[in-house]
């Protein structure tokens, strides 16, 4: 199982972070020890004095694929969920500096948490999906499917021309606007429209 994240996918969120708009999906991996199961407990890394929030819709590869076209590519999905990518900014920061790989920002242990998930046929318009994570009971980012970059079909044919896909694999789909820095004692909520799929509490 692996697990691969979209970088740069919303507007507003390359803005907030500075960093140029991409001319195509920007993808990098997480190991599978990232992955931490909604309901667990997500215990802060002494290593990063800035850890912050990202909430992504995350697709559920259903099928083998190499180098998938992408009329195809809706095919090879049948579930969404919601995700958090949870990423050491500061580190970042300095790696990015320093023009140097993501991972340990990014890949780090239970890093990338996953909730649960609904069927393609419940969510009715796909690129018109409303999500949103609550920090302490506070919406702290709130996302819309519409304002990807790169639409669901897009990623998947992009990343299968390089990686193939495998059943069981996770695509998150990139952040919009708003991350911010949690802190112990947190507790994170998930939302697709009105269902909570994804809780987690910060120790």
């Amino acid at each position: 199982m692996k697990i691969i994240c979209i970088g740069q996918n919303y507007l507003k969120h390359i803005k907030e972070l500075n960093h140029l708009v991409p001319d195509e999906p920007v993808f990098f991996m997480k190991p599978d020890s990232a992955l931490l199961h909604s309901k667990k407990d997500f215990y802060k890394p002494g290593f990063s004095n800035d850890l912050q929030y990202e909430i992504e819709l995350v697709l559920k590869i259903n099928k083998l694929g190499k180098s998938i076209e992408e009329r195809f590519a809706n095919r090879y999905y049948d579930e969404i969920g919601l995700g958090i990518d949870f990423t050491a900014r500061d580190v970042q920061r300095e790696l990015t500096k320093k023009g140097l790989p993501w991972e340990k920002a990014k890949a780090f242990d239970s890093s990338a948490v996953i909730g649960d998930f609904l069927l393609k046929e419940e969510l009715g318009d796909l690129n018109s999906i409303d999500f949103s994570l609550r920090k302490n009971g506070e919406i702290v980012q709130h996302g819309n499917s519409n304002d990807m970059l790169f639409k669901f079909d897009t990623i998947i044919s992009h990343v299968s021309q390089f990686v193939t896909l495998k059943i069981g694999d996770l695509i998150y789909t990139g952040t919009p606007f708003g991350v911010g820095p949690v802190q112990i004692g947190d507790y994170l909520e998930g939302y697709i429209g009105d269902k909570k799929v994804l809780e987690c509490r910060v120790k």
